[in-house]
């Protein structure tokens, strides 16, 4: 009888089956058209990284761990009366030593290069069989839970005590291919030096039309156009590093005798630490944080016209992610008139070796003076997830309420 898995539960797979020799992974999904889905194996070290660029199982390099990982290919077999998209067999008892976790992996091919990704997947998921007899043993449905991401994360093989378990992870990531190898430790580049190694690029497909250049990690602007979208910070091989939050906006002067000012929009943000400390970071009251001690966000300064080309920042000191639990980063109009479409705000959030990412304030409520831009929650002391709320509110004490800080506001002044 096969066990269904839910998003973070763990299974025993070998404990309760001594007589287990061999797994057939499989995986299918439904896409929309032109869409192509590429499935790749990560074999991981004690340190959660890769020994070598041969580590790597996809379709450029079939075969690892000395033999024991594999993809099936045409060898596909028809499980439970259902063939999948893509099978990789492990051979259980075979697998080295050095290998300890064993990381499967969705990705979009040339994903970010052709605007695409898991918005256009719908009812993914991963089985294991027994190979031997084809039985199923293990089911994880990940659901249509994914908007603009290029990469997940899917479950782990992993050792404990002897014995081999599955996670169920379905953590989505921007940066297709090349940011997960990255976060394995596996470097891929799309021009490398003559004189310095040339790391392995990633080969064409099999079967494209138009043969891709070598792969790159691309570093170009994700939009999270929809209220709701959702996506995790990539994770590099290190430490999440400085991530910037830069509010910048146009400021436009009305003409005529009776000139009116611009509009002084400003960034600010709650936060809450994983000890219970709570407050709010903004110009308003002289609130500018602290990067380097709680509660690890600061806010640089404040751009009264809009029109300094760098706009106001707020930087999370992404060192301390295990001490952070959550943010909300809003903007609210401290002069002129509540006017969000001529301001044209727009935030961008900068992490180190990954894409930006963008939220415009286009949806627009010019009867309330604040916004309530992007919620920033801890995602398994690892990384962040960034979510788009571009909701309006009259003040600070509703945005307080509608997401349930509990603090105490009195008026301030810059």
């Amino acid at each position: 009888m096969s066990v269904s898995l839910v998003k973070g539960q763990k299974t025993d797979v070998t404990k309760n089956n001594p007589s287990l020799q061999g797994l057939v992974i499989g995986m299918g999904w439904r896409v929309a058209s032109g869409l192509e889905i590429d499935l790749s194996t990560f074999l991981l070290g004690s340190g959660g990284k890769v020994s070598g660029d041969q580590d790597l199982i996809f379709y450029g390099n079939p075969s690892g761990a000395a033999g024991s990982v594999t993809l099936a290919g045409r060898s596909k077999r028809t499980l439970s009366g259902k063939l999948d998209h893509e099978q990789i067999i492990v051979r259980i008892r075979e697998v080295p030593a050095a290998v300890e976790r064993i990381a499967f992996t969705l990705t979009i091919y040339e994903g970010d290069v052709r605007r695409q990704s898991f918005s256009g997947v719908e009812d993914a998921y991963l089985r294991i069989a027994d190979e031997s007899t084809g039985a199923e043993l293990i089911r994880y449905d990940l659901g249509n839970n994914f908007s603009v991401e290029t990469a997940i994360v899917v479950g782990e093989l992993y050792r404990y005590n002897g014995e081999w378990k599955f996670n169920a992870i379905g953590s989505g990531y921007s940066g297709g291919l090349a940011a997960l190898c990255g976060s394995y430790g596996i470097e891929v580049k799309a021009d490398a030096p003559q004189e310095q190694p040339k790391p392995v690029p990633l080969p064409p497909k099999p079967d494209s039309i138009s043969p891709p250049a070598p792969a790159g990690i691309n570093f170009s602007k994700i939009s999270l156009t929809k209220r709701g979208d959702v996506i995790n910070l990539q994770k590099g091989s290190g430490s999440l590093g400085e991530i910037l939050i830069n509010l910048n906006w146009n400021q436009r002067s009305s003409s005529g005798f009776f000139k009116r000012s611009g509009v002084d929009l400003d960034l600010g943000c709650l936060f809450e630490l994983k000890d219970g400390s709570k407050g709010s970071i903004q110009a308003l009251g002289n609130s500018f944080g602290n990067l380097s001690r709680p509660p690890y966000v600061a806010l640089d300064g404040d751009d009264r016209t809009g029109a300094i080309k760098t706009g106001e920042n707020l930087r999370i000191n992404g060192n301390k992610v295990a001490e952070i639990k959550r943010i909300v980063v809003y903007a609210y109009i401290y002069e002129g008139a509540t006017n969000w479409a001529e301001a044209d705000g727009v935030v961008t959030i900068k992490q180190s070796g990954g894409p930006d990412i963008e939220v415009r304030m286009d949806e627009h409520n010019n009867r309330k003076g604040m916004c309530a831009i992007a919620m920033i929650e801890n995602v398994n002391d690892q990384t962040f997830s960034i979510k788009r709320l571009v909701q309006y509110f009259s003040g600070h004490r509703e945005v307080d309420e509608a997401y349930g800080w509990g603090l105490k506001w009195v008026r301030g002044s810059k």
